[in-house]
């Protein structure tokens, strides 16, 4: 019960369009499987760990934060999802798909750095985790340690990275089908995307301080 409980919300924290959805999906169409893939592993690997840490009752612990710190993450977050977003714009204008295989581009860290900082700097996936652990364990009428925490987390994993996988398959598939202009029309609207999802977490942040 609790692994299918896990499936379903590793499913939720992922299938939402959000900034990491589009990066993810950014970085198979600019360069290719692989990266998308490697981006959207490193979503699941966050989502994996968040979700025990969350479990373990180790975002409960008491730390003395400075006035407004998860504001000034939310605003940093946004300067992030701000400049992600002018990168793909920038792109859009001049972006041509690689004729010859071997000027695509070689494998990167950048989709591990993206998600990264896309993941760390939203405050809103704590609160999700933190709501995951306690509606799990409400309804399971008891709290989950041990190898049962282990295997919820790695179902959680298992749930994420069936969305992944198929989103950067579905994206790579139909990635050779595309014309340069269709290439650049998709990449202008994610950075749009983009751009919208910072303004509106910088303007939360802003309304937060005033």
């Amino acid at each position: 019960m609790f692994v299918l409980i896990g499936f379903a919300a590793g499913l939720l924290a992922a299938v939402p369009v959000g900034p990491v959805n589009v990066f993810v999906i950014s970085q198979a169409l600019k360069r290719d499987f692989l990266h998308g893939l490697m981006a959207g592993l490193t979503a699941v690997t966050l989502d994996v760990a968040f979700c025990y840490v969350a479990l373990a009752g180790l975002f409960k612990i008491k730390v003395a934060l400075p006035p407004h710190a998860l504001t000034y993450i939310k605003a940093a977050a946004a300067v992030i999802i701000l400049l992600l977003g002018r990168k793909l714009l920038r792109d859009a204008r001049k972006f041509e798909i690689p004729q010859d295989r071997e000027k695509i581009p070689s494998a990167s860290p950048k989709p591990i750095l993206g998600v990264f900082l896309l993941y760390l700097t939203n405050p809103t996936l704590y609160m999700f985790w933190i709501a995951v652990a306690g509606t799990a364990t409400s309804v399971l009428h008891s709290r989950l340690e041990g190898w049962r925490a282990v295997a919820f987390a790695a179902s959680v994993g298992i749930g994420s990275l069936t969305w992944y996988l198929s989103l950067v398959r579905f994206v790579s598939r139909r990635q050779h089908r595309l014309k340069n202009e269709t290439f650049r029309r998709i990449l202008f609207y994610l950075g749009l995307l983009l751009v919208a999802f910072g303004i509106v977490m910088l303007g939360m942040a802003l309304s937060e301080l005033l």
